[in-house]
């Protein structure tokens, strides 16, 4: 069962300057990184390091916001019973905003991570502003990550941890490409309602879904389209079903780090990270909180999201 979802009906936005500290921009890095707000790069990584953030526009009837800048998952949640918004690419004008504020801060190398081309057309749009900016004497990496959410917030994390050692603008993509493929991502689900609202899904299989209290377990393919990983009767067996198929994935590497994320409130977490770090030897387990707000509306509260990225 194969489930498509289309982020290509957003904005896109560079992040407050409150969080693009220049101070720290400046820090005679060789490059800058740039990713979207999907791809749920934690916070301490903007703040340490040149990564600048491109956030998903969510657009209500009457009003638009850029995700985690004018609205919090918490607000998007609770706006849900009322209407669900969309979400939009940005206008090529707003992107090449972005790169020439990555100019201003000195940088004339760029390496660009963004969630799979297949699940939104940032990728594209960041694509074909690069192009323009050759002619500036920008050169622009674009890695298509296949992935979504914080696994594909870990390619950039190690991308961060690359230039914090010192490596090169070549030696960082050289490793990028060899760890591609290293990351995955398993969402236990609790309600298909929103994903059918969003068009994401039949109605049938959602009402069926709804009536036997079967909970999908959705994780991207090769390809980066979204695909059922494995169905489970009740939210515990959902979880125990995730936390084993990330167990396998991570048997895969030497060494694993682990990112645990939710919509909405979710207690089980510390818990989850308990039963993975018993589970999974030389693993680092984090919990990183709330998947970002243009997510949520596709999925809605009650998600719970782990990611591996194995080495």
């Amino acid at each position: 069962m194969r489930i498509i979802v289309d982020f290509t009906k957003g904005m896109l936005y560079l992040m407050d300057s409150k969080i693009q500290n220049d101070t720290l921009k400046n820090k005679n890095y060789e490059f800058a990184i740039l990713v979207d707000s999907a791809c749920d790069v934690p916070e301490e990584y903007v703040e340490k390091y040149p990564i600048y953030v491109l956030p998903l526009r969510i657009n209500y009837k009457g009003q638009s916001y850029r995700d985690r800048i004018d609205i919090t998952p918490e607000e998007i949640y609770k706006k849900l019973s009322i209407e669900i918004p969309t979400t939009s690419l940005p206008e090529y004008a707003d992107v090449e905003e972005v790169f020439n504020k990555i100019i201003a801060d000195g940088y004339n190398k760029v390496i660009s991570i963004s969630i799979s081309s297949k699940l939104s057309g940032t990728f594209n749009l960041i694509r074909l502003v690069s192009e323009d900016f050759k002619a500036k004497g920008i050169q622009t990496y674009l890695f298509d990550t296949k992935n979504i959410a914080i696994a594909s917030g870990m390619y950039a994390i190690s991308t961060a941890n690359h230039l914090a050692e010192g490596k090169s603008y070549e030696e960082t993509t050289q490793l990028l490409e060899s760890e591609y493929g290293n990351s995955k991502v398993f969402f236990c689900i609790e309600t298909l309602e929103y994903l059918r609202k969003g068009g994401r899904i039949g109605r049938v299989a959602s009402m069926l879904g709804s009536a036997l209290g079967i909970k999908p377990i959705i994780t991207c393919d090769e390809e980066g389209t979204y695909i059922i990983a494995g169905k489970e009767r009740g939210t515990k067996r959902c979880i125990k079903k995730v936390i084993e198929l990330v167990t396998q994935f991570a048997s895969l590497g030497k060494k694993a780090e682990i990112a645990l994320m939710c919509s909405g409130e979710r207690t089980e977490l510390p818990d989850i990270k308990a039963k993975l770090e018993e589970l999974i030897p030389d693993c680092i387990v984090k919990i990183r909180g709330q998947i970002s707000p243009v997510l949520g509306v596709h999925v809605g509260p009650g998600l719970i999201g782990i990611a591996v990225l194995i080495k």
